[in-house]
Formats: structure tokens, C-alpha cells, sequence
């Protein structure tokens, strides 16, 4: 009997080890976002950049300025720190929103899928 529950909290533990790292997946931020609030310069619906490598995201605002960030340590999987602005952004949990401590907001700019047609083959005889 001590063998089984042995087993079964092995097992249990296995289980809650691999629940726990499925959900410590971050959201993939890379993309064309769209000011939609609080935009620098009146630049309401400009385009704005995210790219991201592992933790480090870098960011292109409406205004063309580059700065580089890394997850939050107080609340690493759904915020990002931006140490040269000295300020924070929180993203949902989709990565379609984008909100600044300074109430600013970017949302990501979904693009129709691109279709590529093909001409017709013409086969000529000889």
C-alpha cells in the first residue's frame, strides 16, 4: 500500500511540475501595433513596432524612438520594463494590447493574410 501512494505522488508531482511550466509560457509580443490612446504628438493611429527575442522586447514608438525592455520582475509574465523611459507597460494575456504607465496604448494591428496566385502553366507542344 505504502508503494502505491508513493508512486501516486510521484506521479502528482510530475503532473504539477509540468502544469507549472506550460503556464509559465509568455505570450509572443512581436508585431505591428496602433496608438490608440494617449499618443505622443497627436499621432493617434500611427504605427508602432514590437520585436521580441527570448526576454528582450524592443520597441519602436509612433514617434520613431527605439527603446529596449525585459520582462517585470514583480510580474514578469504580463508586464514589460523600459529602464531608459523608467516606466512599465502591461500586456494582455493574447499580447493584443499594449498599456503604458503613462496611459498610453497600443493595440496589435491584425493584417488579412496575404494569398499569392499563381499564373496558369501553359505546356506548348513541340
Amino acid at each position: 500500500m505504502r508503494r502505491i501512494s508513493l508512486v501516486s505522488a510521484t506521479l502528482g508531482l510530475m503532473a504539477a511540475c509540468a502544469a507549472t511550466a506550460a503556464s509559465a509560457e509568455t505570450v509572443n509580443l512581436t508585431g505591428t501595433y496602433r496608438c490608440i490612446q494617449m499618443c505622443r504628438d497627436g499621432m493617434l493611429g500611427a504605427p508602432t513596432f514590437v520585436t521580441q527575442n527570448g526576454d528582450a522586447v524592443n520597441l519602436t514608438t509612433e514617434t520613431g524612438e527605439a527603446y529596449r525592455a525585459w520582462p517585470d520582475w514583480n510580474a514578469p509574465l504580463s508586464r514589460i520594463w523600459i529602464e531608459a523611459r523608467g516606466e512599465g507597460a502591461v500586456y494582455s494575456p493574447d499580447g493584443m494590447r499594449i498599456q503604458f504607465d503613462d496611459g498610453r496604448v497600443w493595440q496589435r494591428e491584425i493584417l488579412p493574410p496575404v494569398v499569392v496566385r499563381r499564373a496558369p502553366v501553359a505546356y506548348y507542344a513541340r
